[in-house]
């Protein structure tokens, strides 16, 4: 599970996190950063060489959080400047890969750096031994569990991108929620719990359902499922080959424009 915890919660609790800075490394030393916060930029948990879609692999993970001086089983704070969008993608990568607790900052660095500290200097670090242990399950599905999906009255194919990128072509049956619609422009953070529950029944996407998110690249579902989950939907699908494996297998799609 991934939980939103807001910037107050993390200022009085920093001497017991690690905090993890996904934007590049140029807005980390440059534009500054959360006190204590070491840089894991987002290309470097990527791969399209890796496990399964674009997970970077168990032991480049585990060498990143070696070099940053975490643990298996350190509290991570993840955080970017972009509503969250990125640091859901490396807390998704740490949940399938074994590790907790983990949370996502509600409201980015800029929704930070309005009411907190913030520095250029990077923290010392010692590294770590990090060795991931892999969970008994993950939220990852596979192209055929997608297929069968569509046809199961159970399961809700959600599409997180945008109206165009949905019009132009997507799994049939699925519906359209754009991840922009659970934020709100003005925090950079969610939405009241009130207006995200309103949100998510009206496109049909309710807890008695098997959820089956897909994007892309499996970045943008990262950022509704840990919403997802935040609000305690236990039964939550992640395709992380998406779009892009699933053009490349020739998987059927409708277009609406």
């Amino acid at each position: 599970m991934i939980e939103f915890v807001s910037a107050d919660w993390v200022a009085d609790r920093d001497d017991e996190l690690r905090l993890v800075d996904v934007r590049d490394d140029w807005e980390y030393s440059g534009i500054g950063h959360i006190p204590g916060a070491v840089s894991i930029p987002f290309d470097r948990f990527r791969a399209e060489d890796g496990d399964e879609g674009m997970l970077p692999g168990a032991d480049v993970f585990a060498d990143l959080l070696s070099a940053a001086g975490i643990e298996a089983g350190d509290p991570i704070v993840a955080y970017d400047d972009t509503h969250g969008v990125f640091a859901a993608r490396f807390l998704v990568t740490a949940l399938c890969y074994g590790h907790e607790p983990l949370y996502l900052l509600d409201g980015d660095y800029s929704a930070w750096n309005r009411d907190h500290e913030t520095t250029t200097e990077a923290p010392s670090i010692e590294p770590t031994d990090y060795e991931v242990t892999p969970p008994e399950t993950t939220p990852l599905i596979d192209y055929d569990t997608v297929e069968a999906a569509i046809d199961d009255p159970d399961a809700v194919l959600v599409d997180t991108r945008d109206e165009r990128e949905y019009a132009e072509s997507h799994i049939p049956g699925a519906v359209l929620l754009n991840w922009k619609d659970l934020v709100d422009d003005e925090s950079r953070g969610l939405r009241p719990e009130a207006e995200l529950r309103e949100t998510l029944d009206e496109h049909g996407i309710t807890s008695d359902h098997r959820i089956v998110l897909y994007c892309n690249t499996a970045r943008r579902i990262s950022h509704t499922y840990a919403v997802l989950t935040h609000l305690g939907y236990e039964n939550v699908d992640f395709y992380e080959g998406s779009l892009t494996e699933w053009n490349a297998a020739g998987g059927p799609v409708v277009t609406t424009e």
